[in-house]
């Protein structure tokens, strides 16, 4: 039985700016740099040089173990292979392709003779081959999760909820190509042999409800399930918890408990690669915040910089005080425009000083235990803060900081306004290198 799930906030979704606009196409780059780490896993190695005719949709990065390969989203020449300021942070190795503008397709993007007729594996194979990630911002290879749910899985839902404010690139996706979505759950439950899926969208997208029902016609094998407004229904675990009533246990995966999760997008990017034989080269996205002149939902190459999106939205109408890759929960703010769009970059958001949250020093826990109230994954934030102030990093692994999805709900209301989602990702950080250490040392001891 479906229900409520435990925590979340509800701020203002500030999604009028966008949710009205049709998707635009973004006049093309004359430059795109494209990272090589597109998804959750390790970077891929380029398989071009500097110098090489690329095409459209042709392969330029290969992964070895967790990963997805990654294509080229113009044609033209590869001018430069190299570290390159990247939205995640930092710099990432980097694939330049100077457009020739011609946007020639690569002899590598073929439809399959019958989609209808592939077998499990051969789907599972085109997605992998696309380069298929998850497109609500996890990037967790999508030929991973199919592969690994099939068997265990009865229930498929789509991910439609787009709950982070602001945000609108789902919303006009399932409005205005929802064939796409709907084409693409159909072949999601033919490689998990289901013969029922849903689809969870919040009831502040009416329009997109209505339009996906009568997409679906009298078949009613896929279900569109409008969802009460709340934050952080997006995430997996919660919307899990929603449509069926399954809790997905402490370090579990939604297979666990029977369940396969899947965003609108990945939906309509698997329907590209397995009817049309294209990979994923192109992403949606939202450009708004009250620092752009004219807010946009635009379909961009990978590889785009964000200085040319916000172009797109006519620049600046006054100077942000942030802009961050994302919405404004989750988002991570940027220190360069020369960053590119990837595949999980569902937003570029430009914030004035009057809607950014201010940034002020610390103040002292007043233990007033809202962030536990509001917390999704019933963790305690005060004491995991507590622990990550003084770096006792094993303490907060026993309160289970490792299953923090980082939602930001607990920032978002704690009154002293403490820094909690950041010591989070510290305290995250330190594990992960105390556990490759102590790795590192069993091995030592082994040789």
């Amino acid at each position: 039985m479906a229900q409520a799930f435990f925590g979340g906030v509800h701020p203002h979704d500030m999604k009028a700016a966008t949710n009205e606009k049709a998707i635009e196409q973004l006049a093309p780059p004359a430059t795109v740099v494209i990272p090589m780490s597109m998804h959750f896993g390790a970077p891929c190695t380029p398989i071009v040089k500097v110098g090489d005719q690329v095409k459209v949709g042709q392969k330029i990065g290969e992964f070895k173990g967790l990963g997805a390969p990654i294509h080229a989203s113009v044609s033209g020449t590869v001018k430069a292979i190299e570290p390159r300021p990247y939205s995640m942070g930092g710099n990432m190795m980097s694939v330049v392709i100077e457009n020739d503008f011609q946007n020639t397709i690569s002899e590598e993007v073929k439809a399959p003779a019958d989609p209808d007729a592939l077998t499990v594996e051969e789907m599972i194979e085109i997605v992998k081959n696309a380069g298929i990630v998850g497109m609500g911002g996890a990037t967790f290879p999508t030929h991973v999760k199919i592969s690994s749910g099939v068997g265990k899985v009865d229930t498929l839902i789509l991910n439609g909820a787009e709950c982070e404010p602001y945000i609108t690139a789902d919303h006009r996706l399932m409005l205005e190509q929802g064939e796409r979505v709907i084409g693409g759950v159909r072949i999601l439950m033919q490689a998990f042999g289901l013969k029922n899926a849903v689809i969870g969208v919040e009831a502040n997208k009416e329009d997109a409800i209505e339009h996906l029902k009568a997409l679906v016609g009298g078949k009613n094998d896929v279900q569109v399930e409008s969802l009460r407004t709340r934050y952080p229904q997006g995430a997996e675990k919660q919307l899990i918890q929603r449509v069926t009533g399954r809790e997905v246990p402490p370090g579990g995966l939604p297979a666990h408990v029977g369940c396969a999760v899947f965003n609108v997008g990945t939906a309509a990017a698997v329907y590209d690669a397995v009817v049309e034989g294209k990979p994923l080269t192109h992403r949606i996205l939202t450009v708004t915040g009250d620092a752009i002149k004219e807010p946009k939902n635009l379909l961009v190459p990978l590889g785009t910089s964000f200085q040319q999106i916000i172009d797109e939205g006519k620049g600046f109408k006054e100077e942000p005080d942030r802009v961050l890759t994302g919405g404004p929960m989750m988002g991570i703010a940027q220190y360069n425009l020369d960053v590119t769009c990837i595949k999980g970059t569902n937003a570029v958001l430009c914030l004035t000083k009057k809607e950014a949250a201010p940034v002020v020093e610390e103040e002292v826990c007043l233990r007033c235990g809202r962030c536990v109230n509001v917390c999704p994954m019933h963790l305690t934030p005060v004491y995991m803060h507590l622990y990550a102030e003084k770096g006792m990093w094993k303490e907060a692994e026993a309160l289970n900081v490792m299953d923090c999805i980082e939602c930001g709900s607990c920032n978002y209301i704690c009154p002293a306004r403490l820094h909690l989602v950041q010591s989070f990702r510290v305290t995250k950080g330190e594990l992960r290198a105390l556990a490759a250490k102590e790795k590192a040392a069993k091995e030592a001891a082994k040789a």
